[in-house]
C-alpha cells in the first residue's frame, strides 16, 4: 500500500525560536499514521530517511510508493526515498493525508493556518505548435466508456480503475461530459505532451474571455481554449453541471479528425478537492 507524505514548515517554533517542520505519513485507509517535528536546521533528507526507517518496522510496512502533493516537499522526499529504494509519485490525489492535515489545528499570528492550499501559477497557453484544429464539448454514456476505449490500440490511454464509472457508482445511463480535440497532424504530438503534463482535470473558467483550463501535475494550469461565443459558453456551463452529476468524472479525447476511426489519446479525469 502507498504512503501519503507531507514534509514542510509549519507556523510553529521550538524553544529556541527555530521554525519547525512537520512530517506526516498516512496510508489511503488511515491504518498507518505517523507524525514528527524537527527544527528547520535539521530538515533534510537524512532526517527523513531516519524517520521513514522508524516506520518501516517490517517488510509489510514498507510502502509500494510514496505519494506527495506539495511541490516544495517533493525534492527532499525524493532524495530520501531514493536512498531506501522506494518510488515516489507526485499526485494531487492524497485525500487521506489532506483530510488529516485539515483536521490539525494550526494558527499563524492568531489566524487559522491552511496547510492544504497551494499557490498556483496563473494559467498559461498551450504551446502554439501543439494547437489542434478544433475542439468541442461532448458526452459519453457511462456504460460506453470501457467498451469504446478499454483494450483499443490507442497510443495513450489513461483509464485508472478507481475512475471507471462502475467503481464510482455512476449509473450506466448517465452522460459523462468531456472535451474532444481534433488535432490534425499534431494529434499524436499533442497527446504525448498532455500525457507528460500529467492531466488531472478540465475546468471552465468564466471571464473576459471565458477559458477552458487544464489542471495538470501538482499545480500547473494550461489554457486549452478561450472563447466569447455565447453558444460555447452555454455548452461550457452544461459541461460543469454534468461534471457535478457524474461525481466530477469527465474525459479528454484527442484524435486526428472526427472520423471516429483512430484516436491519439484518451484520459479519464476527475476534479480533486483542494483547500
Amino acid at each position: 500500500m502507498p504512503w501519503q507524505v507531507d514534509f514542510y514548515r509549519r507556523p510553529l517554533k521550538d524553544s529556541t525560536g527555530q521554525t519547525l517542520w512537520e512530517l506526516v505519513i498516512c496510508d489511503p485507509k488511515n491504518n498507518l499514521t505517523y507524525q514528527a517535528l524537527c527544527p528547520q536546521s535539521e530538515a533534510n533528507a537524512n532526517w527523513l530517511v531516519a524517520q521513514f526507517q522508524k516506520v518501516i518496522t517490517s517488510p509489510e510496512n514498507r510502502p509500494e510508493k510514496i505519494q506527495v502533493f506539495r511541490p516544495q516537499s517533493l525534492s527532499l522526499i525524493q532524495i530520501a526515498a531514493d536512498k531506501l529504494g522506494i518510488a515516489v509519485e507526485a499526485t494531487r490525489r492524497t485525500e487521506s493525508l489532506k483530510n488529516w492535515l485539515k483536521a490539525r489545528q494550526y494558527s499563524q499570528n492568531g489566524e487559522p493556518f491552511d496547510p492544504i492550499t497551494l499557490e498556483k501559477p496563473p494559467p498559461i497557453p498551450l504551446p502554439e505548435q501543439l494547437w489542434g484544429e478544433k475542439w468541442r464539448f461532448a458526452t459519453l454514456m457511462a456504460s460506453d466508456i470501457e467498451d469504446s476505449f478499454a483494450g483499443q490500440p490507442i497510443p495513450i490511454l489513461e483509464m485508472p480503475e478507481f475512475l471507471l464509472p462502475i467503481n464510482l457508482g455512476i449509473a450506466s445511463t448517465l452522460p459523462v461530459p468531456g472535451v474532444v480535440i481534433d488535432g490534425g497532424k499534431q494529434s499524436l504530438r499533442l497527446a504525448r505532451w498532455i500525457q507528460e503534463s500529467r492531466p488531472v482535470a478540465l475546468n471552465y473558467i468564466p471571464g473576459a474571455p471565458d477559458g477552458l483550463i487544464l489542471e495538470a501535475g501538482l499545480v500547473d494550469r494550461w489554457v486549452v481554449a478561450t472563447f466569447a461565443d455565447e453558444e460555447v459558453t452555454v455548452a461550457a456551463k452544461i459541461f460543469e453541471q454534468r461534471k457535478q452529476e457524474s461525481k466530477g468524472l469527465h474525459f479528454l479525447l484527442v484524435q486526428p479528425d472526427d472520423s471516429g476511426i483512430t484516436y491519439s489519446g484518451f484520459w479519464l479525469l476527475q476534479n480533486v478537492a483542494e483547500g
